[in-house]
């Protein structure tokens, strides 16, 4: 069970996921192997599960992110014993896709794309997506801001 310094471990951490742990040892005031011992802790729990890092992708050159809305074909996956899971896999491993969810709701999965422009988000769409197996309907909404 977690208290509450490991509750605080993990908000640092998902804060600024760079920090050390002297540097968390300084902010909990927890010794430095008690926060190591806890991290450590908390990573063979699976709470945490990897660390990434946020990227401006502008500056790689990426101008375009966008989530894409899915419904899925279900009856089309059950006839070709696929799984909604498998779909979402396939998909995860194009380049252009950022992160895939399975949602409740009208929709079924949602998309986040991150593309040079809108050529290439069109061409993802319509040429990939569309013509994917199991991928009944779409619905594109670009990204205005992101905070």
């Amino acid at each position: 069970m977690l208290d509450e310094n490991d509750m605080k471990i993990v908000e640092l951490l998902k804060t600024d996921a760079k920090l050390t742990t002297k540097q968390i040892s300084k902010k909990t005031l927890l010794p430095i192997t008690t926060v190591h011992n806890r991290i450590k802790k908390l990573e063979r729990m699976g709470i945490i599960k990897h660390y990434s890092a946020i990227i401006d992708y502008k500056k790689l050159g990426k101008a375009i992110s966008a989530y894409i809305l899915m419904t899925i074909d279900y009856s089309y996956l059950k006839q070709k014993n696929i799984t909604q899971h498998d779909l979402a896999r396939s998909i995860k491993n194009h380049p252009w896709v950022n992160h895939v969810s399975m949602v409740t709701g009208n929709t079924d999965m949602v998309l986040k794309v991150v593309v040079n422009d809108v050529n290439q988000l069109d061409e993802f769409v319509t040429k990939y997506l569309r013509n994917m197996d199991g991928i009944q309907k779409t619905q594109t909404m670009i990204v205005l801001s992101d905070f």
